[in-house]
């Protein structure tokens, strides 16, 4: 059973932008770098930005590297701003000057060849083929043939670590040693799009963009109605990350555009589920994971 995961979503606080910044679009132009995680890159950013470019004239530059990446680079000031799908980790100094802002909700989905047979996995098998206790598709009602699994390399990526949250209930939790071991997301995502035999987790919103099967967990979709009212298991908040002390004045106002009406509406037409329309979602992962678990899903 999973014990209660403490801390599992951060308390934050919503900055306070003075209005007056969002009247008009200023009378210079500025660029701002973002760095982080692609599944955040991928979910709404490029529309925000793009976004919010033709209303201020301000450009953001967006560049991936992870979810550390994105945490660290910003409480560094290599960056302006980042992006992150885990929270910042107080256990380590170099992530300890950042302020995150949830802005909208990911899941985690497992994902399969698009000729694979196989169209769900339950919680229960799920763990097993991560720890090496299934490794055939036929015990998953497919195909006679070994699984070929594919993990996030280390355990701090955004990624790796909430599926060792959410899944495992422990952060240190170690994978079969047959996984095939891969830097981020893309390069995981390409190998299960040209491998009939391989399997991986990753974010719903860069799993929509690729050729892939979306496995169903536990017999439900990882549909934009079902992450919004929970009713699919694995979701997880999406961060914008900026430095404790900024007072860069653009980067503010970009804070303030994204949790705007604008703003979320965005975050919505790209299929996402913005922050604030599933706030009920932050206290209702654990016990729902709990009761999965026995009921043997």
């Amino acid at each position: 059973m999973l014990s209660l995961i403490k801390g599992l979503h951060r308390p934050f606080s919503f900055v306070a932008i003075p209005l007056m910044l969002m009247v008009s679009a200023p009378a210079f132009s500025a660029e701002i770098l973002w760095v982080g995680c692609g599944i955040t890159k991928k979910a709404f950013m490029s529309e925000l930005a793009a976004a919010y470019e033709k209303k201020t004239g301000h450009k953001i530059i967006l560049k991936g590297g992870g979810a550390t990446k994105g945490i660290r680079e910003t409480a560094l000031g290599k960056s302006d701003m980042g992006g992150a799908c885990r929270v910042a980790l107080d256990s380590h100094q170099e992530e300890i000057k950042v302020q995150q802002i949830p802005l909208a909700w990911d899941a985690l989905v497992m994902i399969a060849n698009r000729n694979n047979p196989v169209d769900n996995i339950s919680l229960h098998q799920m763990r097993n083929v991560y720890l090496g206790r299934t490794s055939n598709w036929k015990q998953l009602g497919g195909h006679d043939a070994p699984i070929q699994l594919y993990a996030r390399k280390g355990k701090l990526s955004g990624v790796g670590r909430t599926l060792r949250e959410l899944v495992f209930a422990d952060y240190d939790q170690n994978f079969t040693s047959s996984a095939k071991i891969v830097r981020s997301s893309g390069p995981l995502e390409k190998a299960v799009e040209a491998n009939i035999n391989a399997i991986a987790t990753t974010g719903i919103s860069s799993a929509k963009k690729r050729n892939v099967k979306i496995l169903k967990l536990a017999g439900k979709e990882p549909s934009y109605e079902n992450i919004k009212s929970g009713e699919y298991l694995l979701y997880r908040p999406l961060y914008l990350v900026t430095h404790r002390n900024t007072d860069n004045p653009i980067v503010r106002d970009f804070i303030r555009y994204a949790q705007s009406r604008e703003g979320k509406k965005i975050i919505r037409q790209a299929g996402v589920v913005p922050y604030t329309d599933a706030i009920a979602l932050v206290m209702k992962q654990v016990e729902q994971l709990r009761k999965a678990t026995e009921a043997g899903l």
